[in-house]
């Protein structure tokens, strides 16, 4: 009984550390700017300021922002399904020369530092006439190899047998993927979704250096409105934060079952 209730105690005293800075993040949005930057140990505010979430919204454009952000994720999101299905079902189940060798060169470049590939990719952005639109913020990242590593063992989880049954039913691999081999890769699939989405919701140097019109900003970049030369708008700038964060938080609890499922049903299977 004692060691439980340290146990209790201990994951406890965790998850309030864990949440501490999200309360501290949410409550300080309510705040008066000379409370938000008065420093100690008070946490609620003498007087709840709803008025500062329209103050938010009027200080930058954020409903635009927001629309490029779920235009950009969402895009993303798609496009790293498709070409994780894909590629990890071709690695998985197809038999080619240089299979290993190729699947090999995908893993290495999980090695690459983002910061090696930012020159490069802004050069090409450049070439291509890209600048300040979609193309720059949606192309470069409509693959990756860790997802497409995530798919190639999720497929490889798949017994062989409904393979044979599938081929002597005269199933080709694209149907066999489409029908049956995608439904059983589910949770992985959602799982490799809900980090794509993740990853481009909350890209801030990507788009930081690809656009300059206010237009095609997107919400991370915009909470950079905050900061100026008579300094941070801390109050605004922990509500801007706070409504930027619900979206993927409610992803999450929306994804969370099949996230979970992902390492028990699908598993990483060599």
């Amino acid at each position: 009984m004692m060691r439980r209730l340290l146990l209790y105690t201990f994951l406890g005293l965790g998850a309030f550390f864990m949440l501490w800075p999200f309360l501290w993040m949410i409550t300080t949005s309510f705040k008066t700017l000379h409370e938000a930057t008065a420093g100690g140990l008070q946490l609620f505010p003498a007087t709840w300021q709803w008025g500062n979430i329209r103050e938010t919204f009027e200080a930058a454009p954020f409903k635009r922002y927001f629309f490029n952000s779920f235009l950009v994720a969402g895009l993303v999101t798609l496009a790293v399904l498709i070409t994780s299905l894909m590629a990890g079902y071709a690695f998985a189940r197809l038999r080619f020369r240089g299979r290993e060798v190729i699947f090999l060169l995908v893993l290495a470049t999980m090695m690459v530092p983002f910061e090696v590939i930012l020159i490069p990719n802004f050069v090409l952005i450049g070439w291509l006439g890209w600048y300040n639109s979609y193309p720059a913020l949606i192309v470069p990242w409509c693959a990756n190899a860790f997802s497409i590593f995530l798919m190639r063992q999720a497929f490889m989880g798949i017994p062989q047998d409904y393979f044979d049954a599938a081929r002597v039913d005269g199933c080709g691999h694209l149907r066999f993927l489409v029908k049956i081999g995608a439904p059983l890769v589910k949770p992985m699939a959602v799982t490799v979704a809900l980090f794509a989405f993740l990853g481009s919701y909350n890209a801030l140097l990507w788009p930081l250096i690809v656009t300059t019109d206010e237009a095609m900003r997107v919400v991370q970049v915009g909470i950079i409105s905050f900061y100026g030369d008579a300094g941070v708008q801390v109050n605004l700038l922990m509500c801007a934060s706070t409504i930027v964060i619900l979206p993927t938080v409610g992803i999450y609890f929306l994804a969370q079952r099949y996230l979970i499922e992902s390492p028990l049903r699908a598993g990483i299977k060599g």
